[in-house]
């Protein structure tokens, strides 16, 4: 992960769109697919229980010298990352279940 974008990452962020509006964002996870730098966040301001609650994946990107967050307007991108970071969480739980389980053994 860039230097910017790092470990040092806030817990919240707070985003503002074309509109003007604001949205306030939980930093999960970052992860690297394709050459490209992937956030993912989920929103604090929406009820989970709102159709509009899930995961938010934006891509680092540079413009203009500087390191900004970005949506992924290509759909075919999009559902290739969001793929892509399903199998990052699997990988990670059937890590976790194996050392409980070994855990377990001893």
């Amino acid at each position: 992960m860039s230097e910017e974008f790092g470990s040092e990452f806030p817990t919240t962020i707070v985003l503002e769109d074309e509109e003007g509006n604001e949205f306030e964002l939980e930093y999960l996870d970052s992860f690297e697919y394709n050459d490209g730098e992937y956030l993912v966040f989920l929103p604090t301001d929406v009820d989970e229980k709102d159709e509009s609650y899930g995961l938010i994946i934006l891509k680092s990107i540079e413009e203009n010298g500087e390191e900004i967050l970005a949506t992924i307007d290509d759909e075919a991108e999009l559902d290739a990352v969001y793929t892509r970071y399903m199998q990052i969480l699997f990988e990670q739980q059937e890590s976790e279940e194996g050392s409980l389980a070994e855990e377990e053994d001893e």
